[in-house]
């Protein structure tokens, strides 16, 4: 199972081994694997035979599993948000003041992003270019629908914001990105536009109230 923490800059990986009885168990290395090339030497220059190599496995049981190495690297870009997707609501109290609940959920997406600076960083160089287009629109999609959730909470709806329309969320979506792709591109963490994001999506969101 795929597990990363971070020791100063730098993304560890922590591998759980796969069991006999786990049919999904050598994916899920392989995943490990990916994530750690990725920290090892970044996305572009990883090859079958690093995740093969970290994974300490064939490559036979490589293609068993994945087509390619960018197949392999889409599907550890879903788990990674499948994983934000779940955290990024738990963190938030749907009965705080409703620039509270913003708050709660921009740090919470800067915490777990900056949890995996690897991961974070290959996301926002290598998704534009990957040859799978729908790739990017689903988890776009996933997102989109997070914040309509998110958007939807009785203080929300008492201060005139939600429901928030895919329009509006998507906006949302798009300013938070590009302002977390310029940061990092730059060489800053996204902790140091924190406060910029969450000022911004209030303000974003209190237009419509």
């Amino acid at each position: 199972m795929i597990a990363v923490t971070t020791t100063g800059d730098q993304s560890r990986v922590r591998r759980t081994a796969p069991t006999d009885d786990d049919p999904s168990g050598f994916r899920r290395r392989l995943l490990d694997a990916m994530t750690a090339s990725i920290v090892e030497v970044g996305y572009r220059e990883t090859t079958v035979a690093d995740i093969v190599r970290h994974a300490r496995t064939s490559r036979r049981t490589f293609y068993e599993h994945f087509a390619s190495k960018e197949e392999c690297f889409v599907a550890l870009l879903a788990a990674v948000n499948d994983e934000m997707l779940r955290r990024i609501p738990a963190a938030v109290d749907p009965n705080s003041p409703w620039q509270d609940q913003v708050r709660q959920a921009i740090e919470a997406w800067i915490d777990f992003a900056e949890s995996q600076p690897a991961i974070a960083l290959s996301w926002i160089r290598e998704v534009p270019s990957l040859s799978v287009p729908t790739c990017r629109q689903d988890m776009t999609q996933a997102f989109v629908g997070m914040i309509q959730t998110l958007c939807d909470t009785g203080p929300m709806r008492a201060a005139g914001i939600g429901p928030v329309p895919r329009e509006l969320a998507l906006m949302l979506l798009g300013g938070l990105r590009e302002l977390a792709a310029t940061t990092v591109e730059d060489g800053g963490r996204i902790s140091d536009v924190s406060e910029t994001a969450v000022r911004a999506s209030i303000a974003l969101l209190g237009s419509r109230s």
